[in-house]
This record gives C-alpha cells, structure tokens and sequence, in this order.
C-alpha cells in the first residue's frame, strides 16, 4: 500500500499485533496542522473506528490507523467543525522527526470496541484506579 500521507509521517510495522506506529518524518511545533482528515468514510463501531458522535463512527482509510495511544499524546483528532473538510490532525506538543505520534483515545471514543490494557508507561495514566 502507498503512503498516505508521503513526507509527513511513515508506518513503522513491527511483528506482532498492534505493535506498529506512526512516525513523523519532519518535525512539527504545538498548535500546528500536521495533516487534513481526508478518505474518510461513515464505519460500524470497530478497533479502526473514531467516534465522532453518539453513534457515529467514520474509518480512518490512511496511515492515521497507525496513531497509537498515550496518555500523553502529542497529537489531536480535531473533529471540532462542523464541517468534515475541516477536520485535521493537530499536535498538542512539538514532535521531532522520528518521533512517534500518539493520541488519547479516549478522546474520541465514548465506548470502545475493543477495550485494552494501557501499556504506554506514561507517568500520568487515564487508566489508574
């Protein structure tokens, strides 16, 4: 499959279920725009899915699927607008190139559909009791 998202970030595939990542291949600032949400379509409650309302749901179709969890991220799914050609990846802190993107999934997920143990060894974890 080619690169979605070419000169910006590349999937890091590792063995393994769920072990692969997205990389930045520049360096972003806080605040910046990294990429638009583009490809995407209206998808049934799934691992792939982000919500983006009560029961709405839409398919990433890019190398975005690759956005793993932090409890820190670096990066944002803003679906704010109300229009979709707006929605855009947004980092939430700066990013070197070669840094791994990372979104809290919670964010964007009201009931997950495949519920995990967090396992990013951030000192601030949404998942203590």
């Amino acid at each position: 499959m080619d690169p979605s998202h070419p000169g910006l970030f590349k999937v890091n595939k590792q063995p393994g279920d769920y072990n692969s990542s997205l990389v930045a291949l520049k360096s972003f600032k806080a605040g910046d725009t990294i990429c638009l949400m583009r490809g995407l379509t209206s998808g049934q409650k799934k691992y792939s899915t982000v919500q983006c309302g009560p029961n709405e749901h839409f398919e990433l179709n890019s190398d975005l699927l690759y956005v793993n969890h932090s409890c820190e991220p670096n990066v944002a799914f803003d679906i704010s607008s109300s229009f979709r050609q707006d929605w855009h990846v947004r980092a939430l802190k700066d990013i070197n190139a070669g840094n791994a993107l990372t979104f809290f999934y919670p964010s964007t997920e009201w009931d997950m559909a495949q519920p995990f143990d967090c396992s990013c060894n951030s000192k601030v974890s949404a998942f203590e009791d």
